[in-house]
């Protein structure tokens, strides 16, 4: 059985010789890599067979696709090939040319390798520990300089991409989501200046970044352009079309288009693969499409999509651990404003009880200072009497607070799916209509 196995194993590897890399779907540097692959390895064969002539063709082909596309570690080894073939066949001038250049090939290759190193050495620290990502977000500064260094020496696409992204997870981390609007808008500029290798340059990625930035810096009116012109580009069977739609969505809601909220939810829900999702990616699905629905005006919700919110807003919140703090904040005051719109006085009572045990058990740091305040304005109604007026009045001193609270990384919290300050104004036009009883 097991050798039956492995004979299958090897047929249905042999198919991947036969995929078409040219595909959209597939990363734009794919099929230039796998064609130089392809090549070396043809190469050599034919070397191992004695067919020099055609061997250094093939080695001459390699080197200059390889060069075009600065796939330097394939560049050098066509060029080793290259270097042994005229030593044999004893063409001097031919060799010391080729020398020449693997040498300047290699210089770059290491310098490529070295900012490689410290590009991987932080991705392989951010998935480890809490301290660990603390001690290596400390040498990430240094690590900058150096890698700015490495790309003035070298020039190349590696060293670039290598700074690029290591740039992008720097602000992230620390929350300055302007510096990532910044990086991914002067990358498109360099890739039209053709400065930037479009044989290796992932547009896709940048423009995902560009959009998941604006949202975070709360640029929700260009985010929502930008994700409308780039939102083509990702086909939908890719793996990141469900968290780029996601990114759409949400900045759909913090510019308060709802209507462009249930038209982007209906279209994600088509997806064939929207079932496929993994269960946490599903739950987050439900939560999203509880608020759309929360958020339309009454004449517009049918009477099934009533059924599934009343469902939602009565399920017993889950105990997330303290890194799904966001999701649980969220549930929570999705329950309270549904039970708000419907005047139902006992529930809504229960939520703001919850909120509170919630707020002096999970959110004490300063990372959930925006969750925090917010939830402090919900806990005004009762003392307020529901009273909008008086509630408007007694808040704005919070009010005031919640807008001046600074972002912060996404290793400390999670994005809001309405801004609080939007959701305060609803809270408020709910209460406006009448008070729970």
């Amino acid at each position: 059985m097991r050798q039956l196995r492995g004979r299958v194993q090897d047929k249905l590897l042999n198919h991947l010789l036969f995929l078409d890399h040219s595909d959209p779907r597939f990363f734009v540097a794919r099929r230039y890599e796998l064609e130089c692959l392809d090549l070396l390895h043809k190469l050599t064969i034919l070397a191992l067979e004695g067919e020099h002539q055609l061997s250094e063709r093939l080695a001459k082909r390699c080197l200059r696709l390889a060069q075009e596309g600065e796939f330097t570690s394939y560049a050098e080894q066509a060029a080793q090939r290259l270097r042994i073939l005229y030593a044999e066949r004893g063409e001097q001038s031919e060799y010391l040319l080729i020398d020449k250049e693997l040498r300047r090939l290699r210089q770059l290759l290491e310098w490529e390798q070295e900012a490689e190193q410290l590009s991987l050495e932080v991705r392989l620290n951010m998935v480890k520990t809490v301290t660990k990502r603390h001690d290596i977000l400390l040498k990430v500064p240094a690590y900058l300089e150096r890698l700015v260094a490495l790309y003035e020496l070298a020039g190349s696409f590696n060293t670039f991409v290598a700074l690029y992204r290591l740039q992008l997870v720097y602000a992230e981390l620390v929350g300055k989501y302007d510096d990532i609007v910044y990086y991914t808008e002067q990358a498109d500029k360099l890739l039209a200046e053709d400065k930037l290798n479009p044989r290796r340059f992932d547009s896709r990625f940048n423009h995902f970044m560009s959009v998941y930035a604006h949202l975070r810096s709360r640029q929700a009116a260009k985010g929502l352009q930008l994700a409308d012109e780039y939102a083509q580009e990702i086909h939908p069977t890719s793996s990141n079309w469900f968290f780029f739609y996601e990114h759409f969505l949400l900045l759909a809601l913090h510019a308060a288009n709802y209507e462009k909220a249930s038209l982007l939810l209906h279209v994600v829900q088509k997806n064939p693969s929207f079932a496929k999702q993994r269960p946490a990616a599903l739950a987050r699905w439900e939560l999203l499409e509880a608020y759309v629905e929360l958020l339309q005006p009454a004449s517009q919700v049918a009477p099934q999509q009533r059924n599934r919110m009343a469902l939602f807003a009565a399920l017993t919140v889950p105990e997330y651990t303290r890194d799904k703090r966001g999701h649980n904040v969220a549930i929570l005051v999705f329950q309270l404003l549904h039970y708000l719109q419907q005047r139902n006085l006992e529930p809504v009572l229960a939520r703001l009880e919850r909120l509170r045990k919630y707020q002096q058990r999970h959110l004490r740091d300063a990372a959930a200072l925006r969750s925090r305040t917010f939830l402090r304005l919900l806990l005004l109604l009762p003392e307020a009497e529901f009273d909008p007026a008086e509630l408007a009045r007694r808040g704005n001193k919070l009010l005031a607070q919640l807008r001046q609270a600074p972002l912060v990384g996404e290793a400390e919290a999670e994005i809001e799916i309405v801004p609080y300050e939007d959701l305060w104004k609803f809270t408020l036009d709910v209460l406006r209509q009448g008070a729970p009883g």
